[in-house]
């Protein structure tokens, strides 16, 4: 097993962008390949990865933080490869943990991070507490935006303070639901240049899914697209994503304890 899994947290400024879906395909993407990828729902208050994929988990985080459970326990199988480690949804005190919990946390995710290739962190959106913590526990950060004006803007805070505040200097950016390829090129254009200009930040495009109706009728099945439309324009795209995601194993990791 890898002593240091590649880590990304999946992210965005603004809520309703499509990451829950693309970590969720990008896991079974990914898990295609032969490697044993780990979904952490990071989203602590409103969590949905379970319902992206027909999981009914008995625990969560939530067991882990309040209860003491050891997070071994907490952990699913839906796929072969594919581990998820479920959160608590309705829950708001588990939105703003504080040092404490989050040192244990940290702890217990790097035991568990040994035994996969790869872990994929879904975050809630915007810059709260728990949004920022596990995007500087993770050593590459992917943002997600849409052609939206409110998610472009809500994507350049969220950059603005993990530069600032935190020094990260490199953010991959996935552009969801533009018309087609030539929008979403032209839409990380334009952030790519603003960002880097004002913030001295590196913006990586690593691409764009499309607006498409499989997404929806996949969310409402609760089965990735991936699973259910592998042959589609959608999933060949989500592909060539995963393999980006894969190539940033070459670069130096965070060392897990």
């Amino acid at each position: 097993m890898p002593i240091d899994p590649l880590t990304v947290c999946i992210t965005s400024g603004k809520g309703g962008v499509g990451k829950t879906s693309l970590t969720v395909n990008l896991a079974m993407s990914i898990i295609k390949q032969g490697k044993k990828v780990l979904i952490i729902d990071g989203d602590l208050g409103l969590a949905n990865v379970d319902l992206f994929i027909g999981l009914t988990p008995k625990l969560s985080l939530r067991d882990v933080v309040q209860h003491g459970y050891d997070p071994k326990d907490c952990l699913s199988f839906p796929r072969k490869g594919l581990g998820v480690l479920p959160a608590a949804s309705g829950v708001p005190e588990m939105v703003s943990l504080g040092p404490k919990e989050q040192q244990r946390l940290e702890g217990y995710f790097s035991r568990i991070f040994k035994s996969f290739d790869v872990i994929l962190i879904d975050t809630a959106a915007g810059i709260g507490m728990s949004v920022i913590w596990f995007n500087t526990f993770v050593r590459n950060n992917l943002i997600v935006i849409t052609p939206e004006p409110t998610s472009i803007t809500d994507a350049y805070a969220l950059i603005k303070v993990l530069s600032k505040k935190f020094k990260r200097t490199h953010f991959q950016i996935v552009v969801n639901m533009a018309e087609n390829d030539k929008e979403s090129k032209i839409v990380f254009g334009q952030f790519k240049k603003v960002a880097e200009n004002f913030l001295g930040v590196n913006l990586e495009y690593i691409g764009g899914l499309n607006v498409n109706p499989i997404v929806s009728k996949a969310v409402r099945k609760q089965q990735p697209f991936f699973e259910s439309a592998p042959q589609t324009g959608i999933s060949n795209s989500l592909k060539k994503i995963a393999f980006k995601i894969m190539a940033l194993a070459n670069e130096p990791q965070i060392k897990i304890a």
